[in-house]
């Protein structure tokens, strides 16, 4: 294993909140219906898409233009980076600066494969920018998870194969576009609906590289073997 490719919401740190926060107030201005059910349906999805997809639970798609869209995506924007301005180091997950700084000893490349605009901001609040080697830029990805495009520009602009990279994720749809990309998963406290990650956990804090090194060797053996 070369290359370790990060989600930022609920693998780093937990602005998860935040963000139903600001969809919340947003759909309170406009009168339309959200809640934590809802919100489960936006977890690695990016901004205008999850705009859409509480439109469309509203039954008032069709209300709005693509224009209109765009100014309520950025005011959601808005009302989230207000919230999180005030984030610090303390707010990374448990066990994460830890596993930063093993994967680092080892020489292993560190990205950020996540559909937030803000993560450089995020991650500069957290103060572990300077970890990553690449952060992948969301607004350059056409294709959201499930699909495997940003988790493949990850591995691309490190120069590392697919095959050698490990995808960490804690949503579904992400477990789904790092198997797409054909890397090992970890999952974070995934809710399993298809398919399951390679190495499920329940929380950052068990995160290990002994552990992951052990359980990356079983697979690599596995696919070497299928073939």
């Amino acid at each position: 294993m070369e290359a370790f490719l990060f989600d930022l919401d609920g693998v780093l740190t937990n602005t998860s909140r935040y963000h139903f926060l600001a969809w919340k107030q947003l759909c309170s201005r406009l009168k339309l219906k959200f809640d934590e059910q809802d919100n489960h349906m936006l977890l690695g999805v990016s901004r205008m898409r999850s705009l859409e997809i509480i439109l469309e639970l509203n039954g008032c798609a069709s209300n709005f233009d693509e224009k209109q869209k765009e100014q309520l995506a950025d005011q959601k924007n808005n009302i989230y980076l207000s919230m999180i301005k005030n984030i610090t180091p303390n707010d990374l997950l448990p066990g994460i600066p830890e596993f930063l700084s093993q994967a680092k000893s080892r020489n292993i490349k560190l990205a950020v494969a996540s559909a937030s605009k803000n993560a450089g901001f995020v991650l500069e609040r957290l103060q572990i920018r300077d970890h990553f080697d690449y952060i992948a830029d969301a607004a350059k990805i056409t294709h959201p998870k499930p699909h495997p495009e940003i988790f493949l520009c990850c591995s691309r602009a490190l120069g590392i194969e697919p095959l050698y990279c490990i995808g960490f994720e804690d949503a579904q749809a992400g477990i789904e576009a790092i198997h797409a990309a054909g890397m090992f998963s970890v999952g974070i406290g995934v809710s399993v609906t298809t398919v399951a990650p390679d190495l499920a956990l329940d929380s950052t804090s068990q995160l290990s590289y002994n552990l992951l090194s052990e359980s990356y060797s079983k697979w690599l053996k596995k696919g070497v073997k299928a073939l």
